[in-house]
């Protein structure tokens, strides 16, 4: 007992720690710095409330107009290149060198090649490239620095090329001065010096002013339904920009997060009062919470990414595959509750709240009404275009009472709901993986196992024909119980179908399955045939996990008797040993005890239906009283204990199969024989 209560105590840790985790996480999850929350156009009308100057700021001009600017005092830039006057006496030496001792060329032609390049040199001579690009820049002058940093103004016209050099060098033709191959003598001593040219930019252009005036705080700036006109955007804009360049200063303060921390707890302990109140199975189960926290913080994750890193809108999310995926596993209410606390969530990262909501609570309501039970794929299909059909039709039914102009209404957005609704296609891959995951079961699955077809029932029809007839009418008793009290029909129907698959191993042992012949049991010791009958249940368990069967259907197979007794040898034995008190333990079923409602229906239909073949007449009566035998002492041995169905639900069930085995055995009218006349 102890040990349970340690238990009990240490789960709850848990999901305290979880519920914590996951308001850290979306806290995390919301942008941290201000950000500018508005989306406007030159021309169309501002949808959002009065926006005010929240601090000073100042008015930029445009990129165009920066530009322009730019341009217009970037005419009067002059650039810097250096000039190297070691490359002169190199380049000298060297024709000296390979001419001035061969006596091929006079002194005078000598004396006339150096003179003039000694001209060349001093005025400079740039690369081709660089030439190129001061003409492309429209550049008529340059400097050119000397030793000891003495700039010295020059044309460009003045400065040569390797190529002009030469023909400077030729262009006399004295003598054979052709055949000289002067153009090895000739190499750029200009060099662009990037340095000092952009300090000289820089400085003309510090004096470009980037804003044409200044806005005060709480100054008005425009209100909801006034057109943004050019000087309005242009302020609209500034104002953006302002806040983009503001960042690292409008950190999130620490009031600001205590504001988000309380925001999303209220949020968090609103929903986890609702699964306290009216979902205790999802409370008890540490795997559900699990899955519906970690929805959460999907779609949270999502939306976070797509505003922190990408340029798409957020309605390209697919809110709506919350509200889907919970529905399949759980119920309506359940879905559309956790999608409003996670659109509220949401809301606060967005920058239009209020249509927000609208659009997403309307698209969560659409989804879990149009799956009601979602048993077929088509129905996943006709839900995703309901569901675009709403955002589309809500949306611009909100743009036409804000903008008032159907040329005005933003159609962007309607592409954003078209790719939204496509990624709902995915939730049966989603579904799977959860299934897998988590260890739920979805109403597809069930469907899927219903099919009597498969090759678990063909096979358990075929070994142990009686026992499946027998399955089969508890699964119809069951299921209509199962309607009448508002539980998982479908689960209680499926769970009935397997209950007794345990049979299949020895199926000659029990009655149903005997035609005519000798029961085996009978001439056995009555311990050993309990055990023979008990151990139907633990053979069903192993044939179900062999076979893969969700663990939810395993617990039909593993409480449909709970701690019951194998009544007919229990009794024999007592008859046969008068005085001999029985180990109770070895006619009794080891359980465990139904702990559901469908469990419990599966219980009560389960022995009801195989009384109801033992009758020596049925009679309304006799009908009657087995029922309220059956039931009511299950309910004195405390079968039902650790199930949440309550005596109103038991009266109705009782009601049910009251009904029911009545209409299976009804009295039929005798049909009467053609008489023979005598001769």
């Amino acid at each position: 007992m102890r040990l349970k209560t340690n238990k009990k105590k240490l789960q709850n840790i848990f999901k305290i720690l979880l519920a914590l985790v996951v308001v850290f996480i979306i806290v995390e999850l919301y942008p941290r710095e201000s950000t500018f929350n508005y989306q406007f156009e030159e021309g169309k009308p501002w949808s959002y409330e009065l926006l005010t100057a929240p601090f000073d700021f100042p008015i930029y001009k445009s990129d165009e107009q920066v530009e322009k600017e730019k341009k217009e005092i970037l005419k009067n830039f002059t650039p810097y290149f250096i000039l190297d006057t070691t490359v002169m006496p190199t380049q000298l030496k060297k024709f000296e060198a390979d001419w001035g001792k061969a006596g091929n060329i006079s002194p005078y032609l000598r004396s006339f090649i150096e003179g003039k390049m000694k001209s060349i040199y001093s005025k400079g001579i740039i690369s081709n490239d660089d030439y190129n690009n001061l003409q492309k820049w429209n550049v008529k002058r340059i400097y050119r620095i000397l030793p000891g940093r003495i700039s010295q103004l020059a044309f460009l016209n003045e400065i040569y090329t390797p190529k002009t050099a030469y023909e400077e060098l030729v262009k006399d033709g004295r003598e054979n001065v052709r055949e000289l191959n002067l153009n090895n003598y000739l190499v750029e001593n200009l060099r662009y010096d990037s340095i000092t040219s952009e300090t000289a930019k820089n400085e003309l252009l510090k004096n470009l002013s980037l804003t044409v005036g200044m806005v005060q705080t709480g100054k008005r700036i425009i209100d909801k339904g006034e057109i943004v006109s050019p000087e309005t955007y242009a302020i609209l804009r500034s104002l953006q920009i302002e806040y983009e360049n503001r960042k690292s200063v409008f950190e999130q303060t620490a009031i600001v997060s205590v504001g988000e921390i309380l925001l999303v707890i209220g949020l968090i302990t609103l929903l986890i009062l609702y699964i306290y109140l009216f979902r205790p199975r999802i409370l008890d189960n540490f795997n559900n919470l699990l899955f519906l926290s970690l929805l959460i913080v999907l779609i949270v994750g999502l939306t976070s990414l797509t505003i922190r890193y990408s340029s798409l809108s957020y309605y390209i999310v697919p809110f709506a595959l919350l509200p889907i995926i919970v529905r399949v596993f759980y119920d309506s209410r359940t879905a559309l509750f956790v999608h409003i606390i996670t659109v509220f969530i949401v809301s606060l990262m967005v920058d239009n709240p209020f249509q927000f909501v609208l659009l997403q609570i309307t698209a969560g309501m659409v989804a879990v009404s149009s799956l009601k039970d979602m048993t077929q794929r088509s129905q996943l299909a006709q839900s995703a275009l309901y569901i675009f059909l709403n955002y589309v039709g809500f949306y611009l039914a909100f743009e036409l009472i804000t903008e008032g102009n159907l040329s005005r209404i933003n159609w962007v957005p309607i592409f954003s709901f078209a790719i939204s609704s496509l990624f709902l296609l995915f939730a049966y891959l989603l579904i799977y993986i959860f299934e897998k995951m988590f260890g739920l079961l979805s109403a597809v699955t069930l469907v899927e196992l219903t099919n009597v077809n498969s090759d678990l029932l063909m096979k358990f029809a075929e070994v142990a024909p009686g026992t499946f007839q027998h399955s089969l009418q508890v699964s119809n008793l069951a299921t209509e119980a199962a309607k009448k009290i508002n539980a998982n029909s479908l689960l209680v129907r499926t769970g009935a179908l397997y209950h007794d698959i345990g049979k299949m191993k020895h199926p000659e042992y029990f009655t149903e399955n005997q035609v005519g012949g000798k029961n085996p049991l009978l001439s056995m010791k009555f311990e050993e045939a309990a055990r023979i009958i008990i151990e139907h249940v633990a053979n069903g368990i192993e044939i179900a996990k062999k076979n893969h069967l969700p663990d939810q259907i395993i617990n039909f197979i593993a409480t449909h008797h709970g701690t019951a007794k194998a009544k007919y040898f229990y009794v024999a034995f007592i008859n046969e040993n008068p005085g001999v008190k029985p180990d109770e333990k070895i006619f009794s079923y080891p359980g465990p005890l139904p702990s559901t409602k469908e469990t419990a229906i599966l219980m009560m239909a389960d022995a009801v239906e195989a009384r109801s073949r033992t009758l020596s007449e049925y009679t309304e009566e006799s009908i009657d009283q087995m029922v309220e035998d059956i039931i009511n002492t299950q309910i004195a041995e405390g079968q039902f204990k650790d199930a949440p169905i309550s005596f109103r639900d038991v009266e109705t069930v009782k009601k049910v199969l009251k009904e029911k085995i009545k209409s299976i055995y009804h009295s039929r009218i005798t049909y009467p024989e053609i008489k023979t006349s005598e001769k």
